[in-house]
Order: C-alpha cells, then structure tokens, then sequence
C-alpha cells in the first residue's frame, strides 16, 4: 500500500528541475548536516520538488505555549528557532483578476501559486539576502512546494522585471517556468504575509512530519519590498494563531489524540486569501468567520465529521482531528474569509 502511495505521489506531479541550487542558507526545516540519516526526509533541498499533506488548526494563543510543551516531548525544535520563533515574510504574485485567489476559494483540484519568501528578520532585507522563489501547488489533497535560493535582487528581476537570471544549470527549467507563469499571466506583486512562526521536525518513526505554529499573523497590499518599513494589519485575529501539521504519508496517533483531546478542529485557511479580503481586494467568501471565534459551520460543503485516526493518509480519505486539508467541519471554513476588526500592526 505504501509503495502504491509513494509511486501515485511521484506522478502527480513535475520532478524537481534540478538537483543543486545557488548556495544560501538553508531554510528553516532544512539541515545542512551529511551525518543526519533523518535529513533528506525531514525537509527539501534548496531547490526540490516534494508531496506532502497539510492540515491546518486554528486555536486559541492562550493554548499554544500547552501545545508547543507537549510537542516538543516528541519532536525537535527546528534549529533556526529560537524561543521567540523566526519571522516569515512572503509576497504573493496573481493576475489582475486574481485567478489564483479565486483558484483556492472555489477548490480546484489542480492549482499553484508564486511567491518570494524569506525567513527571518524583514529589515535586514537587501540586494544580496537570500531568498526563495517558490511554486506551491496543489494537485487533489497533495501539496507540492519547488523553490529556488536566488539573492532578493535576483528574485525581483525575475519576479518583477521578468528577465532571466544567472543561475546554476540545474535551475534553468524551474527559472524558466516561473518567467513563464510571470509573463504569460502578466503576475504582479498583489499581497505580502508575515507572522512568527515555531516549528517542530519528526524524529525516528516520525521523522517526515513538521509540525508549525503561527502567531501575529499580518499583511498588507502595498509596499512589497520585503524590507519595507511598512504598515501592516492582523489578518487574523491576534488572540488566533494557525497551528499546522504537515505530513509525508501519516499522522501518527500521538498526536491525532492530541488534537482530540484539546478538541481542534480542521480548517480550511489561506494566509494569502486572508490578506487579500483583508483589504478588499476581493469580496468576503460566503464561509465567512467571525473574528470572535469559530461560528457554526456554513455554506454547502458543510458536513460531518468522520473519524480515521493514525491511517495512512492517501487521497479521498476523510478524517476528523487528522482530517486532510479539503476536508469541511463543523468550525466553518476559513479559506479568503475577511475577519472584522482587524488591527493595524507594524
């Protein structure tokens, strides 16, 4: 069954475009030690191609230091994070009629997007910060990420200028499917995110899984310099934080009673989506959630839980606390909703 499941997530989608990248600093997740027999598994290479579940929580902050306590009795800290986590910046690319926002609020099966993310502090960003080019997809319930490590300048002359850049012969394919979808959808800068985030590696049978949790998560519409000293609202209430677990091919049971136990549930919710509605770029999703907490679940899709804990997650499975991203719970759904009294923040 498992070998069915890593030949189907093989095909579903495009293999990396190359093996090596521009040397940068490995993203937080990733690991730069040859000795680690964990290390290939638990994170992507500079530029890679990967399949991958995603479920997403949305929980109380009061709660996340409780989580984060019992998380860490079962996997490692990320070693860029720090007690204070590490900052995550990403601008957003989408046509002028927002084909890719509207891709995400409708469910389509096929669907990707383009951003420039960096990770750390957002006002030591300059030319030569390394950054990552990023295609995140999604093909049915996979999640497929390919990114690149190109400093900022780089990124933005290929982003934004649309010109190819030096680059290593192993990008060449993945650089010339980003100016594609660049030039040939006329891409612009349309929504930039940033929140803290800490973040959990598997470790002997778990490794694979990576576990996030994301506070003060923000956004804005303008000003889309990464180091821009620029004002930003909460597009989340900042008493909310996103928890997220990501998986190769199951969760296991640990942590799906942990879940359980402190009764979250799953929800569909889309940062960028978030920061779009937040600003009006686009009119409130009709799984609208208000910005007190999670209401009752609304809009057509609404519809029982169903339990499956610690199964092997393949495609058209239908879970509760282990439930696959798609899936609709009582909780509502998130995804692009405008959450009122929004706060500004810098």
């Amino acid at each position: 069954m498992l070998r069915g499941f890593r030949r189907g997530a093989r095909d579903a989608g495009p293999a990396p475009a190359g093996a090596d990248a521009r040397r940068g600093p490995a993203a937080p997740g990733e690991t730069g030690d040859p000795g680690d027999a964990g290390h290939r598994l638990r994170a992507p290479s500079r530029l890679h191609a990967f399949n991958r579940y995603e479920i997403k929580y949305l929980v109380d902050v009061a709660v996340v230091d409780e989580l984060r306590a019992e998380i860490e009795r079962r996997l490692d800290r990320d070693r860029h994070c720090g007690e204070d986590g590490y900052g995550v910046w990403s601008v957003y690319y989408d046509t002028r009629t927002l084909r890719f926002y509207w891709e995400k609020i409708e469910g389509l099966r096929f669907r990707r997007k383009l951003r420039v993310r960096h990770y750390g502090d957002r006002f030591g960003v300059h030319a030569d910060t390394p950054v990552f080019v990023e295609i995140k997809q999604r093909v049915n319930r996979v999640t497929q990420k390919r990114r690149v490590c190109l400093p900022y300048r780089d990124a933005l002359l290929l982003c934004d200028g649309r010109r190819m850049v030096e680059h290593e012969p192993g990008q060449r394919a993945f650089l010339d499917e980003v100016l594609d979808l660049v030039c040939r959808l006329d891409l612009r800068a349309t929504a930039i995110t940033g929140y803290q985030r800490h973040a959990y590696l598997g470790r002997d049978a778990d490794v694979g899984l990576r576990v996030t949790f994301d506070r003060r998560i923000r956004g804005r519409d303008r000003d889309f310099h990464l180091g821009a000293d620029a004002e930003n609202r909460f597009i989340v209430p900042p008493h909310k934080a996103i928890m997220e677990v990501k998986a190769n091919e199951r969760v296991p049971y640990w942590l799906t009673d942990l879940t359980a136990k402190r009764n979250l549930q799953v929800v569909r919710i889309s940062k960028y989506c978030q920061s779009v509605e937040a600003y009006g770029l686009a009119p409130r999703s009709i799984f609208h959630v208000p910005a007190d907490g999670l209401g009752d679940a609304c809009g057509p899709e609404a519809g029982p839980r169903t339990a499956l804990f610690g199964a092997a997650l393949s495609p058209g499975t239908a879970m509760s606390a282990a439930a696959l991203p798609g899936s609709t719970l009582p909780g509502g759904n998130l995804s692009g909703t405008t959450l009122p009294g929004t706060t500004l923040e810098v």
